[in-house]
């Protein structure tokens, strides 16, 4: 199959990656060229517009910033509904608006298109291992057919319904995950405040009910103080701002939502936005601007 990739970023080269050695032929556009160049080596081809990549494709996907560059390669003259070939499979892969979807997928059906929205969870580790969590909306038949392409970038995929239900299951994913991220950021910050040897803290409780993969992994490196992004604290904003307006959306009023967007918003406004997720501690260390 030729894909068309959009956007190659921290997690998009891996996944790209993923689909070149699975058989398939890539061409690949990025606004940022020289991010694309690892691909080119390996196979690629490269183009200089969103239609020109498209043009051709079986299957497109993309996996942008955020929500306005979602709208732009679709929606704007040149852009994928203009470009891509009648029957093709168009797949968001971007943790996105489901309802900014919802408009594009009709208009996408119109035009003889494809459409799928297909969030992940699992940042740069699960995209380079092939071991991401895709939550997939669209038409079933669709969906069947994306599969072979899922299962190259993934491990655990499922279906959750119409167009947009894969973007309001990732909310409920970052939901749940800010939940933990603050929890391990509490813990780190109590034992720090009572004088436990917190490395030795958390390894006795990880071993209990606390543990989780924030635990595991962000919780070490918010000890040594490594804010290396495997994801981007202004990305996870981002998508807090997604869900807590999908929740508005909704009648619902998730104050742990509330307060852990405003505690990222307050890192973001120190400058800490290119930081990992786990420089939340940070937050509670008092080292921005609200802190």
């Amino acid at each position: 199959m030729t894909i068309g990739f959009i956007g190659i970023g921290v997690m998009g080269l891996s996944m790209a990656r993923h689909l070149m050695q699975g058989g398939h032929a890539l061409r690949v556009y990025t606004r940022t060229a020289s991010k694309a160049a690892p691909l080119v080596q390996e196979g690629a081809l490269q183009f200089g517009s969103v239609g020109e990549c498209v043009r051709g494709c079986q299957a497109v996907i993309t996996i942008v910033g955020y929500p306005g560059d979602v709208e732009e390669v679709y929606t704007a003259p040149g852009g994928i509904l203009d470009s891509a070939d009648k029957g093709a499979l168009v797949i968001d892969m971007t943790t996105s608006s489901a309802l900014l979807w919802q408009g594009i997928a009709k208009k996408a059906r119109e035009r003889g298109l494809r459409p799928l929205d297909a969030p992940v969870s699992g940042g740069d580790v699960g995209a380079r291992n092939a071991t991401l969590t895709i939550m997939v909306g669209g038409d079933e038949a669709d969906f069947l057919d994306a599969k072979p392409l899922f299962d190259l970038m993934g491990r655990t995929l499922s279906r959750m319904g119409g167009d947009g239900m894969g973007q309001h299951t990732k909310m409920a994913n970052q939901i749940a995950i800010a939940g933990a991220l603050a929890g391990v950021a509490e813990a780190v910050a109590y034992g720090e405040g009572v004088g436990l040897d917190t490395q030795k803290m958390l390894t006795a409780i990880s071993a209990g009910s606390a543990t989780s993969w924030q635990m595991t992994y962000n919780g070490p490196k918010k000890l040594r103080g490594d804010w290396a992004p495997g994801f981007y604290l202004t990305h996870f904003a981002k998508d807090l701002r997604l869900a807590l307006e999908g929740s508005r959306q909704s009648g619902l009023h998730l104050r742990m939502l509330e307060t852990v967007l405003s505690e990222y918003a307050s890192l973001e406004e120190a400058g800490m936005g290119d930081l990992g997720t786990q420089a939340l501690i940070r937050h509670y260390r008092g080292e921005d601007a609200q802190g």
